[in-house]
């Protein structure tokens, strides 16, 4: 039996850096790469009013724009490093952080673009190469590339609860294995009680196969936050009130019943004829601040202040990510934080 002690930490634990991987020409957003890449400095002049700021860019044109940042921020540290990428979603194929007997612990999981739909033979050796540049510095790190896992798939409580769902870590191409060699594995490397899984819940448009951060988020140990569809017409209803149903069943590790707060199904948004998975779930919390995607819709002002009554502590920061949704993904998805030392 291992002695080794493994903490895995909520979000809103303290944090050093927030990493992202900058749009670029040789990316999907190639057609609207100067709409995309704004959004992004917008998320990364936000963070830096409060932590540190790591980008991956994998071009020149892109270290040079991010480089503007630079003289605008006196702060925090903005740190670029060029490493070429297939796409931007940091948050699926950056390192996850755990600390092992105190020590802050990068784990490399296998990034397969969710299921072999999309190419990530580059996006999967960031987090490796990063390491062997000295970038994360006062971190061990951890080859777990034998088991795949997108960091958008779980959510922790920092209690030793994951909560995540079935749709995505048991579709195929992923890892072929049954819920309890899952569990298995996420106690060795999240060194966690339990698991809470979650067997609906499915946003229309999602290439993810049901990321947990499209649905439902830990605020702190006895609160989740979800995506409420009340609406009997829009094609996610059967799916999220189904959810709903499952969240009012889950227990505290103390017993109680959650405290669960709703957020509202974003507006429908389209893009060539498609529905985009437009959420308000894909928060960011960050040191004293929650950055929220917003959609050019009335219901942005609704989130915005269920967040405020959340997170009074903290400020809330609205993004526009109409931009992000055009290629299935929105401010959570685009950002991977890391803690501070213990």
């Amino acid at each position: 039996m291992s002695n080794t002690q493994i903490f895995f930490p909520p979000e809103w634990a303290k944090q050093e850096f927030v990493q992202l991987t900058f749009p670029h020409a040789g990316t999907d957003w190639a057609n609207m790469l100067d709409e995309v890449q704004e959004c992004f400095c917008e998320i990364i002049r936000a963070i830096l009013r409060f932590e540190n700021v790591l980008v991956v860019c994998a071009d020149n044109q892109s270290i040079l724009k991010i480089e503007k940042l630079k003289e605008q921020n006196s702060n925090y540290k903005l740190q670029i490093v060029n490493c070429f990428s297939n796409d931007t979603w940091a948050r699926d194929h950056a390192a996850i952080t755990v600390f092992e007997n105190n020590r802050r612990t990068l784990l490399d999981f296998t990034f397969n673009g969710w299921g072999l739909k999309f190419a990530a033979n580059y996006d999967n050796l960031i987090s490796s190469k990063l390491f062997s540049k000295k970038i994360y510095t006062n971190f061990n790190y951890k080859d777990c590339r034998n088991f795949i896992l997108e960091g958008g798939s779980i959510e922790t409580d920092g209690a030793g609860t994951i909560l995540t769902t079935e749709k995505c870590l048991l579709s195929e191409n992923r890892n072929y294995l049954n819920k309890s060699e899952i569990e298995d594995n996420f106690k060795k490397y999240f060194g966690i009680i339990r698991v809470l899984w979650l067997k609906n819940g499915s946003l229309t448009g999602d290439d993810t196969d049901s990321h947990i951060d499209t649905l439902a988020r830990f605020c702190n140990q006895e609160t989740i936050a979800y995506v409420k569809c009340e609406d009997t017409q829009d094609s996610n209803y059967q799916e999220f009130t189904a959810m709903e149903n499952e969240l009012k069943t889950f227990r505290t590790l103390t017993g109680k019943p959650y405290n669960l707060v709703e957020l509202p199904m974003a507006n429908k948004v389209e893009f060539n004829g498609k529905q985009l998975p437009a959420t308000y779930a894909n928060f960011l919390i960050i040191n004293n601040a929650v950055l929220l995607p917003i959609y050019n819709s009335p219901k942005d002002k609704t989130a915005f202040e269920i967040l405020k009554k959340l997170f009074p502590k903290r400020e809330i920061i609205p993004i526009n990510c109409l931009s992000l949704i055009k290629q299935g993904g929105s401010l959570h998805c685009s950002t991977m934080q890391f803690p501070k030392n213990l």
